[in-house]
């Protein structure tokens, strides 16, 4: 009987001991940069900077997110900036940290984005100067030349009209933003677009021995271009991860023929 009480400890306390690890990995505050080529980029793009953070959910930007090492050019929300029941108060907050880098901010919707109160959504991010992209195109002009952000809705609804957004666009490069990477599948090499941004997955969340139920957050080389896919920076269903810490992207882009 003592020895099973003291097993039954064990367990209990392993246990315990696990869920605390996973919860403080789910708390980490982690900016990684990247440094991506692309195909088409002229040099006077070279360096251009994205500052790109998804799936925040029901977590408050820390100021260890905010650095004032970093520069970037503009800023991306990949979607699920909010769910369900989370206060607009720290919709806003979270907001007006991001404004802390003075460049324009984008917004792509993402699904958990779409079951809040539209409205009272959208007028926060209008009132911080957001600019939504809704299956539309943001236009950054440098020198004369243009590259185009291109966001699509949330393709987890299959609200993402990538055709309306092309139309849109100006001669240049075009940078897809998408929530949900699976916009890749409607992606053909003739609409060229070199690289793809988005979030949605949390790198799975909790990965056991490198296994998740979604994919892993990472760069990825596609037949259109490269693929990056955020871990995100919250958690959902519950606090929780394994294996898959939490980021944000800093995200340089270089011409594929520029050494750097």
């Amino acid at each position: 009987m003592i020895i099973l009480i003291i097993t039954v400890c064990i367990v209990i306390s392993i246990v315990f001991s696990f869920l605390i690890y996973m919860l403080r990995e789910a708390r980490l505050n982690i900016i990684l940069t990247k440094d991506i080529d692309v195909k088409t980029l002229p040099k006077e793009f070279d360096g251009f900077s994205i500052y790109f953070i998804s799936d925040v959910h029901r977590r408050r930007i820390s100021d260890d997110m905010l650095p004032q090492t970093l520069s970037p050019d503009i800023v991306i929300i990949g979607g699920d900036l909010t769910e369900e029941g989370v206060p607009f108060s720290r919709v806003r907050e979270n907001v007006q940290k991001l404004r802390r880098f003075n460049v324009p901010i984008l917004f792509v919707w993402g699904n958990h984005d779409l079951y809040v109160d539209r409205y009272s959504f959208e007028q926060i991010l209008i009132d911080n100067g957001v600019k939504l992209l809704n299956n539309s195109v943001y236009t950054y002009k440098k020198a004369g030349l243009f590259l185009n952000l291109i966001g699509v809705c949330d393709s987890t609804n299959e609200l993402d009209r990538l055709d309306e957004a092309l139309e849109e666009t100006l001669p240049g490069t075009r940078v897809l933003i998408s929530h949900n990477p699976n916009i890749v599948e409607k992606i053909k090499v003739e609409d060229h677009i070199p690289l793809v941004i988005s979030g949605h997955t949390h790198g799975g969340q909790i990965r056991v021995f490198g296994w998740g139920i979604r994919e892993k957050a990472g760069v990825w080389t596609k037949p259109f271009g490269t693929l990056i896919i955020s871990a995100g920076y919250g958690t959902t269903s519950y606090p929780l991860r394994l294996g898959a810490p939490p980021d944000a992207l800093f995200i340089r882009l270089h011409p594929s023929d520029i050494q750097h």
